[in-house]
């Protein structure tokens, strides 16, 4: 599923990708201050500053924007990756330069960040989902310098993967905690054969 499949019409001109952009930061707000139950076109478009046309020409309802705005993180996320497999961490390690982009996500809005993820879930192609993590799993090495097998790959990627996304859908406090990031590098590096002080 790509971010454009979520959009009635895709925004060409700078002006109409501006509209889309305030429509999805005010859905992220929204969802933030009123949960679920105050989530509604209106409020979005009231939110954005946008007539409910304008909201109406770019997503034909409220779970176009909430699989937009998810897949919106996941582009976010997936340019932080590949950044970090080109070396660009900003002095972090790179595995929790990875870790910390995902933790982060969604501006630390995690009650929108938990809606739009459970819509984009029940309705993605989960294939195309774990494309995502393919750049990754393939630049594994353990802590002899051997790359890891494909199974090896994926068996930790989705490790990892599995402990953030259940953080996110089952709402847990510590989500954006520098503890739970730790632990998610410390299983990281633990698979891959390194010391505890690694």
């Amino acid at each position: 599923m790509e971010e454009a499949d979520n959009i009635r019409q895709a925004p060409r001109q700078k002006r109409a990708r501006a509209s889309v952009d305030f429509i999805l930061d005010a859905a992220t707000q929204v969802l933030e201050r009123d949960g679920e139950a105050g989530f509604n076109t209106n409020a979005v478009a009231e939110r954005a500053g946008v007539s409910i046309g304008t909201l109406y020409r770019y997503f034909p309802d409220k779970l176009a924007i909430l699989k937009a705005m998810g897949m919106r993180e996941t582009v976010a996320f997936r340019k932080v990756v590949a950044q970090a497999m080109a070396g660009e961490t900003e002095g972090l390690a790179r595995d929790r330069a990875v870790i910390r982009a995902f933790l982060r996500a969604f501006q630390g809005r995690t009650r929108a960040r938990q809606i739009a993820m459970m819509a984009m879930l029940a309705h993605a192609d989960h294939r195309k989902l774990a494309e995502g993590f393919g750049p990754v799993e393939t630049s594994f090495t353990d802590a002899a310098g051997k790359a890891l097998s494909p199974i090896a790959g994926f068996v930790l990627s989705r490790a990892v993967q599995g402990a953030m996304r259940a953080a996110v859908l089952e709402g847990a406090d510590f989500l954006l905690c520098q503890e739970f990031e730790d632990e998610l590098v410390k299983l990281s590096r633990a698979y891959l054969g390194y010391g505890p002080k690694a």
